[in-house]
């Protein structure tokens, strides 16, 4: 099932429980514009709505991830700034479903925070990242550099922003804002093993340890109520499913309760 866009907005594609988000822009490297910020924060919002879907993967079109937020419209577009764009990548990362960042080619600017609110960021060899705000004399904004600091550690945020270093691909593989480097060619494939094996999992562990360990990443996680959902996951039909599977080797078929 597609959810079609206005020309050139991201859209959205529902099947087999995965959500395909699709940035449409390749002419402009996938140039974010203020009105797509609200045509992300509409998809989102329907994939946390859909029970079916079990995983979501955000990539893009022609050989550019993203060159992030169209740099003309920062502080000119009231509301719709940088400060929405951080409110999307928010909601992104709390997507309870676990979520693929596709990284078919460079990626700059606000895009790396949305892959870094992404569970896997896989990208393809020959391809690069930096992040211009130092350059263009823009504060990031509070949440986009928590996310930084908790996925990378303090001294890598610090050179990414710091400097406006731009950095190739095996060295993001090694300083963690990738979790797998492939050629261009397997992107693809790779991507749907890696959804296929998420899809498989028990959904309700999988989504609560998701949220659980962001939380925690951040800093703000209530251990009282991530005990509490891990008492209610222990009485799922799931962790029933789960231990006969096991016990007779054979694929658990999950529910999701």
């Amino acid at each position: 099932m597609d959810h079609g866009a206005m020309a050139g907005q991201p859209t959205l594609a529902l099947a087999d429980g995965i959500a395909t988000i699709r940035l449409n822009r390749p002419e402009v490297h996938n140039r974010i514009e203020p009105d797509d910020l609200l045509a992300l924060q509409d998809i989102f919002e329907r994939i946390a709505a859909e029970p079916s879907v079990r995983v979501a993967v955000i990539a893009a079109s022609g050989r550019s991830f993203s060159s992030g937020f169209h740099i003309g419209k920062i502080g000119t577009s009231g509301p719709q700034d940088d400060s929405a764009f951080g409110r999307v990548a928010d909601l992104l990362e709390a997507l309870r479903v676990p979520t693929i960042c596709a990284i078919n080619g460079g990626i700059y600017g606000g895009s790396t925070d949305l892959a870094l609110a992404c569970d896997f960021r896989i990208g393809v060899t020959g391809m690069a990242m930096f992040m211009p705000a130092a350059r263009l004399g823009l504060h990031y904004y509070p949440s986009g550099l928590q996310r930084y600091v908790s996925r990378l550690g303090l001294n890598t945020a610090k050179r990414l922003f710091l400097t406006a270093e731009k950095l190739q691909a095996e060295e993001l593989l090694r300083i963690g804002f990738l979790t797998e480097l492939v050629p261009p060619e397997e992107l693809d494939a790779r991507v749907a093993a890696l959804a296929a094996t998420l899809s498989a999992n028990a959904p309700l562990a999988v989504q609560g340890m998701k949220l659980a360990l962001n939380a925690i990443a951040r800093g703000d996680a209530d251990l009282t109520a991530i005990a509490e959902t891990a008492t209610q996951v222990r009485r799922s039909e799931d962790l029933r499913e789960g231990r006969a599977a096991w016990i007779e080797k054979r694929t658990p078929r999950f529910l999701g309760r």
